[in-house]
């Protein structure tokens, strides 16, 4: 057998992510590498870090990209943060809220769990009776955009809460980083993680970080040695931190780099306002498709994500078989749901480069095609003229 280069179908992903990159990452990714302590790279990675700092809206010291995708963001967190005998209020109204309680209990630490229905925001009176109920809590931690349901919650509010309560902050903003308003300072949010394959329209495999004076104060505090070597953040600033004399610590992902410096230029030529009205604008348009159809929203209007659309299959639709032939008859990929919400929805993204007209506009045409080609119930011809109407 002889193997042969691979060459992949080009897709338009308006999935729960990756999405789109724009082409300017990919040709900033094709530059010449160098070492990863290259003066000329570590210059790059202090400008990176303004940049980042710029897309939390923060002035946090500590906001670097981590060498892996958005769960090493999420554990590099917890591991800093939580330590063995610890008690941890975690909230959970979707997949990754659970993922944070195994993140607590690897680490030794309890977690006290907040539970909500999913497709709904987290409910800040629950989590204000869980820390009086739990006076000795650490930490208050909860998904900002549940990227399994679409569901946006007041990271605002969750925060004055945990901080009346002396508890620290972390706050999962992988889907909104970028695409919804995050005013990491402003908010108090102390620990936040993100990823790059999302709003940042960048590839996977690289997540930004941000860590509040408070929150290095905890770290340096700690009583254990951090459980992850790679993700032991006194270990790592020794290659983050500032000053033109970096300490090896590993081999930094040096192309992919350059890829999230170019995604974050590319937002601060937008304007990040402008990127969080683009995001609105396109998911109002996508919605009075979708409405227009028949089709209705799993989320309330008040807690809907815009760049990640919950959208409830009608009755008898097979799920697979949609999503198959959007595949395969228009290379559009959208998302199936997750958990108890599998077959149930679909999940479409609006996400960084992804999040235009002309994706809204064939997104809602593919879907007409298919579904009044299964014989589906829905109103057919009318998705896309409603959403021009929101455009205009």
């Amino acid at each position: 057998m002889t193997s042969k280069s691979f060459h992949p179908p080009v897709r338009t992903l308006m999935g729960p992510g990756p999405s789109d990159v724009n082409p300017r990452i990919l040709e900033a990714m094709s530059r010449p590498t160098i070492g990863h302590l290259d003066p000329a790279f570590v210059g790059l990675m202090d400008e990176m870090k303004g940049l980042l700092r710029y897309a939390f809206q923060t002035d946090h010291e500590l906001t670097m990209p981590v060498s892996a995708p958005g769960s090493a963001g999420m554990e590099t967190c917890f591991v800093n943060l939580v330590e063995p005998g610890d008690k941890v209020v975690v909230c959970q109204n979707g997949v990754f809220g659970g993922r944070m309680k195994e993140n607590v209990e690897r680490c030794g630490a309890t977690a006290v769990m907040v539970e909500d229905e999913w497709g709904k925001a987290v409910d800040t009176n629950k989590v204000d009776e869980a820390l009086r109920a739990n006076p000795d809590a650490k930490v208050l931690a909860f998904v900002h955009a549940e990227t399994s349901t679409g569901a946006l919650s007041d990271a605002k509010t969750l925060a004055e809460i945990a901080h009346r309560h002396d508890c620290l902050v972390i706050a999962d903003c992988v889907t909104s980083l970028g695409g919804s308003p995050i005013m990491t300072s402003e908010w108090g949010l102390d620990a936040v993680y993100s990823g790059t394959q999302k709003c940042l329209s960048c590839t996977p495999g690289l997540s930004p970080v941000t860590f509040s004076e408070r929150a290095v104060e905890a770290i340096k505090q700690r009583s254990s040695t951090v459980q992850s070597w790679f993700m032991d953040l006194n270990l790592v600033l020794g290659y983050w931190g500032g000053g033109a004399k970096r300490a090896y610590h590993h081999t930094a992902p040096v192309n992919a780099l350059y890829g999230l410096h170019e995604a974050l230029v590319v937002l601060e030529e937008e304007g990040i306002e402008n990127a969080w009205q683009r995001h609105t604008d396109n998911h109002m348009a996508l919605r009075a498709g979708i409405e227009a159809m028949g089709l209705s929203f799993v989320v309330d209007e008040a807690d809907r994500l815009p760049q990640l659309n919950a959208v409830s299959i009608p009755e008898g639709v097979d799920d697979a078989a949609v999503r198959g032939r959007l595949l395969n008859e228009y290379n559009l990929e959208i998302g199936a749901g997750l958990g108890p919400m599998a077959g149930k929805i679909w999940r479409i993204g609006l996400m960084g480069y992804a999040s235009n007209r002309t994706n809204v506009l064939l997104c809602l045409g593919a879907l007409d095609a298919v579904l009044s080609g299964m014989g589906a119930p829905i109103k057919s011809g009318v998705a896309v003229e409603a959403a021009m109407q929101a455009y205009a």
